[in-house]
């Protein structure tokens, strides 16, 4: 085993209470919107979330453009809508032809070079981004949510939860001893899990075992 990866797991084993507490904030947060203690809102114009429960890398950016490929090849207009992490801006933000990354944050810049026409937008408050967005692009028909699995404030139309193969949230645990930022049972609020980096030569069992 590699030793810089034994160390890093030996220290996440140690961070194992921060790990408890950081579950318990995460519970009562999502039971405060569960009792709708906190307001969640829904848009009358179809939303779709892409997300996940994880931090890390599961393809929410590839499955964003395919859905926007999809969505075009059907005659509709969509926007996608991240919160822009890593920018050195704040705040709501449409990409415009003199945008850069730094304005919007890499995976969005990218998706705006990759769909030109189609409307891409960033804010913190995904909740206010909304309105401002179709304020901007008023022909939207239908907008694709960018790692927005967590921003309970928005009630999306249908939720697509990315899960990486080899490391799946069933199996995983909460930061920092694990990768997950959300409590398993969120996945139920999913109406498509998606398994995403699997094998090539993923056999007939290991997939009957993962589903």
């Amino acid at each position: 085993m590699n030793s810089n990866n034994f160390l890093l797991r030996s220290i996440r084993v140690l961070l194992f209470p921060a790990a408890v507490v950081y579950g318990i904030i995460i519970k009562v947060r999502n039971w405060l919107y569960y009792k709708q203690y906190y307001k969640s809102i829904q848009f009358n114009l179809p939303i779709i979330n892409v997300g996940n429960l994880s931090v890390g890398g599961t393809g929410k950016s590839p499955m964003v453009a395919y859905l926007v490929q999809q969505l075009l090849a059907l005659q509709y207009k969509p926007a996608i809508l991240s919160r822009g992490y890593k920018r050195r801006t704040v705040g709501y933000i449409l990409a415009t032809p003199s945008t850069t990354a730094l304005d919007v944050g890499d995976e969005p810049m990218l998706l705006h070079n990759q769909f030109p026409y189609v409307p891409v937008a960033v804010g913190e408050s995904r909740v206010l981004a909304v309105p401002q967005l179709l304020q901007d692009a008023p022909s939207t028909q239908v907008i694709v949510l960018d790692d927005a699995m967590q921003h309970r404030a928005i009630i999306p139309s249908y939720n697509i939860l990315l899960t990486e193969c080899s490391n799946l949230y069933v199996h995983d645990y909460y930061l920092p001893t694990g990768d997950l930022r959300d409590q398993k049972s969120s996945s139920h609020r999913a109406q498509c899990i998606l398994v995403t980096k699997c094998n090539a030569a993923l056999t007939t069992t290991q997939r009957n075992s993962i589903i």
